[in-house]
């Protein structure tokens, strides 16, 4: 009889989670209903329409560089995993609307795009508004944008 009941309170058990898994889709599928296909592709955030940005100025990305150090270095790392993603590739799976928006948006995302769902549920943090204004996002951009084409970590110089 015991072992019945445990059993049962086993399968209650993994019932109730994959529950859970259903309603998480649902909310998921609700969630990219309401956005557009851009948004879905780039970001929720002040970045509304594709960029063209050019070559990457050195400049700008030096001073990314000094931003990124002392607003996102403490979760996030070019090659490794911390509390928030590694980040040194970003710029190759990610578009750089999708980057600068979830840069100045992060709640946002975090709260209605699939990704930043998906990010929340592996990563169990939200990343923090660092209180960056866009130029500076872009900056940040444009030192994320030289690294993963040449390796090369200004901060290191």
């Amino acid at each position: 009889m015991k072992r019945l009941l445990i059993l049962v309170a086993l399968l209650l058990f993994f019932s109730a989670c994959g529950n859970g898994d259903e309603a998480a889709e649902t909310a998921r599928d609700a969630a990219e209903a309401e956005l557009t296909e851009f948004e879905l592709q780039h970001g929720i955030g002040p970045i509304d329409e594709p960029l063209d940005l050019g070559d990457v100025q050195i400049e700008r990305a030096r001073a990314g560089a000094e931003y990124f150090d002392s607003r996102c270095a403490s979760c996030h790392r070019m090659e490794q995993r911390f509390v928030g993603p590694p980040v040194g590739n970003i710029t190759e799976s990610r578009s750089h609307e999708f980057v600068i928006n979830f840069i100045l948006n992060p709640e946002e995302m975090t709260q209605r795009h699939p990704v930043g769902q998906a990010l929340l549920q592996e990563y169990l943090t939200t990343m923090p508004y660092q209180n960056v204004t866009e130029d500076q996002a872009f900056e940040i951009l444009d030192f994320l944008r030289h690294y993963a084409d040449t390796g090369e970590d200004l901060r290191e110089q």
